[in-house]
């Protein structure tokens, strides 16, 4: 499984990921800072890719349309680069049999 990190999370953690998540990278990384949530959910979709946000828009456009692509959602405060880094890969087997569900397009995690 690969993660997209929306523009709320650093792009600076991407190297931390690629152990547990290879092929994993951030909107800014791959073109997408200026881009729109659906621009950054039609990308994902096409490249295969987990998004990962903070804000509750990708989990809207999941309601909307379903998935691919799916969403993971950081339900926390201000965590620093490392803590969230921490976070995604202390829940990753969570994360990945919860994704691998039918019908599942969201995961929160906190």
């Amino acid at each position: 499984m690969k993660l997209l990190l929306d523009e709320n999370l650093s792009r600076r953690i991407v190297p931390f990921l690629q152990t547990d998540y290879p092929g994993s990278s951030q909107v800014a990384l791959d073109g997408l800072e200026a881009a729109d949530d659906r621009e950054i959910w039609k990308y994902a979709k096409a490249n295969d890719f987990v998004i990962v946000t903070r804000d509750s828009d990708f989990y809207d456009l999941s309601l909307i349309h379903g998935s691919p692509p799916q969403v993971v959602w950081v339900k926390t405060g201000n965590l620093t680069k490392a803590a969230i880094t921490h976070l995604l890969i202390s829940h990753r087997a969570r994360i990945e049999h919860l994704l691998h569900q039918e019908g599942v397009a969201c995961v929160e995690i906190y």
